[in-house]
C-alpha cells in the first residue's frame, strides 16, 4: 500500500476548504446558513439553496485540528455536560472559543439547526442552539421524529435501491415525508423560497448516480488483495462529497475516486512487488464505529508492526449501501433514504447483519468495533462476527473526544488482540 495520498482525498480536502470559505463569506454577506445532524435530509436544503454544515463533519474538524478537549472544557464551563454525545455536543463548545482557537476561522452562527430525535440527549443538546445558553441564541431549531421497525426485514441491502416501502414499511416512510414536507414549508416561511421539486428529483438523481460510482469503488477493494488505498485516504475522499450529495462535483469526485482505485489495482497487477504492499498485508482489518479523528494515523500504524491493514470502514460502505432509493416521487424516495439510517448503521439486527456480511465479502481476519455512548446493541454485532468465525473487539470510548479515547487505550488494546485473537 503507498504511503503517497491518494489524489481523490486530497482533491476532496482542498475543495472542502475553499467551499467552507466560500459559506463563511455567504453567511458575512447575511444569507441564512443551516447546521444540520447527518441524519436529516440535506436533499432539501440543497433544493432551497440553504447553505448548510453537517454537525458530525464540523465535529471531525474540531477533533483533528485538537480543538475538541477545549470546546467540551467550554461547555462544561456554561454548567453543560462534557462527557455525553460529544460528537453531537461539540460543535456548540466551538462557538465558544476565542476567535483565535476556533478551527478555519469558525462554524457562522447557523438561523437555523435541524436534527432527528434518535435520542433525549440529542435533542438537548440542539435545544442548546436557541436558548442562548450554550452558543447562538437566534438559532431556530427543527427536530424530527425518530421511529422503529416491526418486523424487521432479512438483507435490507437487497431491497433499498427500489423496494424501501418493503424494507421500511409505509407507516414509517408516511411520517417522515409529512415531517419533510413541514420542514419545507417551515424553511420556506423564513426564507421566502420555494421548493421546486424538479430540481428536487434532479439533486435525487445525482445523488443515486454518486452512490452507484460508491458501489462499484467499495465493490473493487473488497475484491483486491493487497487493499489498493489506506482507509485513512477512503474516509474524506468518499465522505466529503457525501456532504455535498445531490451535485455534479460530487458524483465527479466519487467517479474519480473509483477510476484511482482501479489504476491501482491494474498497476499493481502489471507490476507486482514490494511497492503494492503485499509483503505487508499479512492481515486484513475492519474499522466498525465513526472515525477516530483525532488519531488517523492510527489507520496505518499496525501495519508495520503486524502486518495488519485496515481495509474497511463503514463510510464507504454505507455510502454503496445505504443512500440508493429509486422512485418516481422524489420526496417519499427522500423520505425513505432517510427513515433508516440510524438502524442500517447502529441497530441490531439491521446493523449486525450487514456488518457480518461486509467482513466476510473483504476477506477480514478481524474487527476493532469503537462503541460510542449512543450506540446500542452492540453485543449482538460482536455475536454475529463472532458466529461468522470473525473475532471481534469492543472498545468503549468517543471519537471525537480525545480525552475519551486516550482513557480508552486504544493503541494498546488493539495490540493486544492482534497478538492474542487474530491469526490466519
Amino acid at each position: 500500500m503507498s504511503e503517497d495520498r491518494i489524489r481523490a482525498a486530497a482533491r476532496a480536502v482542498e475543495h472542502q476548504k475553499q467551499w467552507f470559505q466560500q459559506l463563511r463569506t455567504q453567511a458575512a454577506e447575511g444569507a441564512p446558513i443551516a447546521l444540520v445532524n447527518a441524519d436529516v435530509p440535506h436533499e432539501i436544503f440543497r433544493a432551497l439553496d440553504i447553505p448548510y454544515v453537517v454537525n458530525q463533519w464540523w465535529a471531525s474538524i474540531i477533533a483533528a485540528k485538537r480543538r475538541g478537549a477545549e470546546s467540551l472544557e467550554a461547555l462544561r464551563s456554561r454548567g453543560l455536560p462534557d462527557q455525553s454525545l460529544q460528537y453531537d455536543a461539540m460543535p456548540l463548545g466551538e462557538q465558544l472559543l476565542p476567535e483565535d482557537r476556533r478551527p478555519w476561522g469558525g462554524l457562522p452562527r447557523p438561523a437555523f439547526a435541524v436534527a432527528e430525535r434518535h435520542g433525549d440527549v440529542t435533542q438537548k443538546v440542539f435545544e442548546q442552539w436557541s436558548t442562548g445558553s450554550g452558543a447562538a441564541g437566534e438559532t431556530e431549531v427543527f427536530l424530527l421524529s425518530r421511529t422503529a421497525a416491526d418486523p424487521v426485514p432479512d438483507r435490507w441491502w437487497e431491497l433499498v435501491p427500489h423496494r424501501w416501502e418493503e424494507a421500511f414499511g409505509a407507516e414509517r416512510i408516511d411520517l417522515l415525508q409529512a415531517e419533510i414536507l413541514e420542514l419545507t414549508a417551515w424553511l420556506e416561511e423564513r426564507t421566502g423560497r420555494r421548493l421546486d421539486r424538479q430540481r428536487l428529483a434532479e439533486i435525487m438523481r445525482l445523488s443515486n448516480e454518486q452512490a452507484e460510482w460508491n458501489r462499484r469503488t467499495r465493490d473493487l477493494i473488497a475484491s483486491c488483495r493487497p487493499c489498493p488505498v489506506p482507509v485513512r485516504d477512503v474516509i474524506p475522499a468518499v465522505m466529503i462529497p457525501q456532504w455535498h450529495r445531490g451535485t455534479r462535483w460530487a458524483v465527479d469526485a466519487a467517479r474519480s475516486l473509483y477510476e484511482e482505485v482501479r489504476e491501482r489495482v491494474e498497476s499493481a497487477a502489471a507490476a507486482p512487488g514490494p511497492e503494492t504492499g503485499s509483503a505487508e498485508e499479512r492481515l486484513r482489518l475492519m474499522w466498525i464505529g465513526r472515525g477516530l479523528w483525532s488519531d488517523l494515523d492510527l489507520y496505518s500504524r499496525f501495519q508495520q508492526s503486524h502486518g495488519a491493514v485496515f481495509v474497511w470502514s463503514m463510510y464507504l460502505a454505507i455510502a454503496a449501501d445505504g443512500y440508493i432509493r429509486y422512485g418516481e416521487d422524489p420526496l417519499r424516495a427522500l423520505a425513505a433514504r432517510f427513515t433508516g439510517i440510524t438502524d442500517q448503521l447502529y441497530v441490531p439486527p439491521w446493523s449486525a447483519q450487514w456488518y457480518a456480511k461486509e467482513a466476510l465479502s473483504h476477506g477480514v481476519d478481524g474487527v476493532v468495533h469503537l462503541v460510542a455512548d449512543d450506540t446500542p446493541g452492540a453485543a449482538f454485532i460482536t455475536e454475529e462476527l463472532e458466529g461468522s468465525g470473525i473475532p471481534a473487539l469492543e472498545i468503549r470510548a468517543n471519537n471525537a473526544d480525545q480525552r475519551s479515547s486516550a482513557a480508552a487505550g486504544i493503541p494498546e488494546r488493539i495490540a493486544e488482540f492482534l497478538r492474542s485473537r487474530v491469526s490466519r
